[in-house]
């Protein structure tokens, strides 16, 4: 082995590759998976995936994919692309911020106390209604040093009384104003969006008007006003909607403080954007990254100084991924939505207790939340890197679709008068709506997946139990989760255990040997955990001649038939008709019937399970035929 040349870089030993190449390799992979004949651009069509917003993302990108090197600017600068600061989080990384919604004010000031004493640099207290009442907002608070850490008040309706509540705390202190930092959390349209009230919204503006002179004028560390995507994410919006409906509620808000006596630059600076962060985790750094140079774009046009122009960001990692059946897979789900949030520049971070979904979180949960941002900054140094992802062809291509996108959805809000005119019309609810739809139906097929829900289910799992929670507003947009159709399921089959002591059963009947019906008896037993039905799966094996006898022991209600494509066309038709002979008030396949389905369905089989198929609506269906409430 020689030395190498030093003018000789180690690249030039290797052939360059050229697209036409990894083209047919493709082609090659997709013949040996059984795919259908594709070849050339057609073959990385194959393997393109459709996400929400007409969004395509591809297997491959290189530099022709990109947009233009200069669109993203650098880290301090319009676009704010890469980063709101010139130095990013690098100096003391982002604001680990902790949300409390204890409504007991001695039990939130020692969840709180104990959290600023472990990691987390602010706190988001929800006050009112739904959380600690204003009058003891003090108590709440009591032994915080507020000139040190930041508070981000989440008030709903009641912002100007916590507003006031606040301004008195600080006075009783000697807390000089201009010493604070955090949020008061006005917020008069994400009110109406939660709640569906528009009756005060005039009110409301002017109030959270005059709280932001006062800030402008006495806590220049403190802003006003909160900008909350979170109502129309929780809705069901894609990513896109999210950030134009952020877009268009910024857009009024500047109007408001404009017409109120405030400067382009000082109405900018009472604003802070809230995001949902998600597991998805390049989706949710293009969003970030994409929605900073959107309001860059909003606030130069609106004649803002170019300093001026960059996006205050606090992610919130989100509920609508987070599953109330094995609660502890959440913190996989966090701490991906958690880094994704960091690596995509927010300035604020909240990572959600892995239990918030079912009720109050205890103070483990608590502790796993915000050690989750430690390891995050301390171990792993994520925020020592300035835009980590900068540069990736994908991530750029990424967020300047996802920017175009939402653009789009922005001027439709704007052309029908702006977000209060938008929602209170109800085209931002059906909007929201629509593709929640779609996205529900993805979920009822598995096409994606929840583990721990739809895929992997532990029905023997003893259920975590917190104490309630306030109950949030209502009354405007829905709230959803992506494990409702699942979890109402669930709960009946929980009905049906408590009733009768035990779950509704399912027998497999598994036709050959363990080779080849394993696979399907896996795939089967998985899909029927899924909606709550126990199987049951003893014997390992059965025929036409032991079948009804196997079955009728089970004490099962349906059955499922699981092999290979080569057994059911010796032995489904019979097996099936034994089983429905026996009692089987329903019964099942494994697979796609294929050219043999009306036979099949002829000898007693009802409905056909596969990977893609309607889970829920088969799910249902058996749970139906069980008489399970």
């Amino acid at each position: 082995m020689t030395a190498q040349s030093p003018e000789l870089p180690l690249a030039a030993a290797f052939p360059d590759a050229d697209r036409e190449q990894w083209q047919r390799l493709v082609e090659g992979v997709l013949r040996k998976s059984g795919a259908a004949e594709a070849t050339g651009a057609a073959a990385e069509d194959a393997l393109t995936t459709a996400l929400e917003d007409g969004i395509r993302v591809r297997p491959l990108y290189t530099a022709e994919d990109a947009p233009d090197a200069d669109a993203a600017g650098r880290p301090g600068f319009p676009p704010f692309v890469r980063a709101g600061r010139a130095t990013g989080s690098t100096v003391a990384g982002w604001d680990v911020r902790q949300r409390h919604a204890d409504t007991d004010a001695r039990r939130a000031n020692e969840a709180a106390l104990a959290d600023l004493e472990n990691g987390v640099t602010s706190l988001w207290l929800a006050v009112g209604d739904g959380g600690v009442p204003v009058t003891e907002l003090a108590t709440a608070l009591d032994g915080v040093y507020l000139d040190l850490a930041a508070v981000a008040l989440d008030a709903g309706a009641d912002f100007a009384a916590a507003a006031d509540a606040w301004f008195r705390l600080c006075d009783d202190k000697g807390v000089a104003l201009s010493e604070t930092a955090g949020t008061l959390g006005a917020d008069p349209l994400g009110v109406l969006a939660r709640t569906g009230r528009a009756d005060g919204l005039a009110g409301h503006l002017e109030a959270a008007a005059g709280l932001a002179r006062r800030c402008a004028d006495e806590a220049p560390r403190m802003r006003a006003l909160a900008v909350d995507a979170l109502p129309y994410h929780e809705a069901g919006g894609s990513t896109a909607e999210e950030l134009g409906c952020s877009l268009a509620t910024g857009v009024a808000y500047l109007r408001e403080l404009t017409a109120a006596g405030l400067g382009v630059d000082a109405a900018c600076a009472q604003l802070e954007f809230r995001y949902a962060a998600t597991a998805d985790q390049f989706l949710t750094i293009a969003k970030l990254r994409a929605a900073r140079r959107l309001w860059s774009r909003v606030a130069e046009v609106c004649g803002a100084s170019p300093a001026a122009r960059a996006q205050r960001q606090h992610a919130v990692t989100s509920t609508v991924m987070t599953t109330r059946r094995d609660p502890w897979v959440n913190m996989l789900r966090t701490t991906v939505a958690g880094l994704s949030a960091g690596v995509g520049g927010a300035d604020a971070v909240t990572v959600l207790p892995f239990d918030a979904a079912l009720g109050l979180p205890d103070a483990f949960a608590r502790r796993i939340a915000r050690n989750t941002q430690s390891i995050l900054l301390e171990e792993s140094h994520l925020s020592k890197v300035i835009d980590p992802a900068g540069g990736s062809w994908y991530v750029e291509r990424l967020t300047d679709e996802l920017a175009r996108a939402a653009w789009g959805w922005f001027q439709e809000i704007e052309t029908v008068g702006g977000q209060a005119a938008a929602l209170g019309s109800g085209m931002v609810g059906e909007r929201l709506a629509s593709t929640w739809r779609k996205r529900s139906e993805a979920l009822a097929h598995r096409r994606e997946p929840v583990t721990g829900v739809s895929e992997f289910p532990f029905l023997a799992e003893a259920p975590v139990e917190r104490e309630p929670a306030p109950v949030p507003a209502g009354g405007g947009l829905p709230r959803v989760r992506r494990d409702e159709a699942y979890e109402a399921l669930r709960a009946r089959s929980d009905a049906h255990l408590a009733a009768t002591g035990s779950r509704p059963k399912a027998f497999l009947a598994a036709l050959g040997p363990a080779a080849v019906h394993t696979a399907r008896a896996t795939f089967a037993s998985n899909l029927l955990q899924a909606g709550g039905i126990e199987p049951v799966h003893d014997p390992v094996s059965v025929d036409a001649e032991s079948a009804a006898e196997a079955f009728t022991a089970s004490g099962a209600g349906i059955a499922c038939l699981c092999s290979s494509d080569a057994l059911y066309a010796e032995q489904a038709a019979e097996v099936a008709a034994a089983l429905k002979a026996a009692g089987a008030r329903q019964v099942l396949l494994a697979g796609k019937p294929g050219e043999r389905r009306e036979a099949y369905e002829r000898a007693g089989v009802d409905a056909f399970v596969f990977a893609g198929c309607d889970a829920v609506g088969v799910l249902s269906s058996a749970l139906d035929v069980m008489e399970v409430a």
